[in-house]
């Protein structure tokens, strides 16, 4: 039998939670909550089964806005955002932030369901085409997981993002500066620790043989060959 897909609600609201909860649960969802951003990031970051992330604008500690560049900073989960504000500019920057439905406030709840199950129709479906093979390395990018001989490997975001843009780029000789602006996605002018603790996490995590497929090339970076 299939494992049910897990939606985490954030709203600050009780009444609100409750509602959208009790209808994604007669649809089949498991549902985690979170009152607010920063206690739906704690949540989010722990748990890696998340399918998608149903997401208030408008609420204490951390708004909808902040959690959600958060969280873009790792992941592609799709993200569908509440909100009572029905602004033009407010649509906007949500699409422009990756939100991938925005519903306003009041809704109907069996609206919302129906469009959790379009966006989840649409991302599963995508995510089956987004599996990626490297020699024993196998990435499935919409699981955020990796695969080594078909075991399953832990890796932190940072780890998992590294790996998939080495393999993107095999073959390819990539210096420090490449990997922190595409990885980290900010220009880095110090010094290349943040890199190198990086990749020999990796390397350990990964084991001997698939580590091994990580080159060093002195003096410059990184590339991945496959064995």
């Amino acid at each position: 039998m299939m494992d049910k897909l897990k939606i985490l609600v954030v709203d600050d609201e009780v009444r609100m939670r409750k509602i959208v909860r009790d209808f994604l649960v007669k649809s089949n969802y498991e549902v985690v909550e979170a009152s607010n951003g920063q206690e739906a990031l704690d949540i989010f970051f722990e748990d890696k089964s998340i399918s998608l992330v149903v997401l208030d604008v408008m609420m204490p500690v951390l708004d909808g806005w902040e959690t959600i560049k958060e969280i873009r900073k790792y992941s592609k989960v799709p993200v569908i955002m509440l909100t009572a504000r029905s602004d033009e500019h407010d649509e906007l920057m949500g699409f422009e932030l990756g939100v991938d439905e925005y519903i306003t406030k009041p809704f109907s709840p069996k609206i919302l369901v129906a469009r959790v199950d379009a966006v989840l129709r649409r991302t599963v479906s995508k995510g089956q085409e987004e599996q990626v093979i490297c020699g024993s390395i196998r990435i499935d990018k919409s699981a955020h997981q990796v695969y080594v001989n078909d075991a399953p490997i832990e890796l932190s975001f940072k780890e998992f993002e590294l790996l998939e843009y080495f393999v993107e780029n095999k073959g390819i000789a990539l210096s420090r500066e490449k990997i922190l602006n595409n990885v980290w996605d900010y220009d880095y002018f110090g010094e290349a620790r943040t890199i190198d603790t990086h990749v020999k996490k990796l390397r350990s995590k990964l084991g001997t043989e698939a580590g091994d497929m990580i080159k060093t090339i002195w003096g410059m970076g990184y590339k991945l060959e496959e064995n």
